[in-house]
């Protein structure tokens, strides 16, 4: 598994579509992941520190684990089947550890109010990973393209909108 932080949420312009940015420090390979709009705020709203008045559908999520005796020790993207992503939310309670399958979207929303690591499964980032083309020096991720043999045509939905996002400020935000 491969330890990954999140990087940004991104809204493309043009179609309003969200996407999660994960980026394994390790390498500098980027995953997309796109979520709703809802699931993009709930992360967005931790991250940046905001409070709201009432909790959101995560935030009951980890007060009822917490309740019930258990702790979550990670969060873990775990497949890629028909361009859609799998995640698994691992619990420890009572000596046991429990995996839970959860779309990624919710399961990050969930490690970033808990400050659980967040892994992606080596073969989905071998697949679906996004890799700043080598001929393009390190502050500018204007041309990215997806590795992995035979997948670019499956993932290509993903590389259309990742191309269509302003990638730029990405190395800017990290020195912050």
């Amino acid at each position: 598994m491969i330890r990954v932080n999140i990087d940004s949420i991104r809204v493309s312009l043009m179609s309003h579509l969200r996407v999660v940015i994960l980026k394994d420090p390790e390498s500098g390979r980027y995953l997309a992941i796109f979520i709703g709009p809802f699931e993009a705020e709930a992360i967005a709203i931790k991250l940046q520190g905001q409070t709201i008045e009432r909790p959101l559908t995560h935030d009951l999520l980890k007060t009822v684990i917490g309740e019930l005796g258990g702790r979550v020790r990670h969060i873990v993207v775990n497949d890629l089947r028909q361009d859609t992503f799998f995640a698994r939310i691992v619990i420890d309670h009572n000596g046991q550890t429990y995996e839970v399958d959860a779309r990624p979207s919710d399961s990050i929303a969930l490690a970033v109010r808990l400050e659980v690591p967040i892994y992606v499964e080596e073969a989905v980032m071998d697949r679906a990973a996004i890799m700043p083309d080598e001929e393009v020096d390190s502050e500018s991720l204007d041309s990215l393209e997806v590795r992995g043999p035979g997948e670019e045509s499956r993932l290509s939905v993903f590389e259309d909108f990742v191309d269509s996002l302003d990638l730029d400020d990405l190395d800017d935000e990290e020195d912050d």
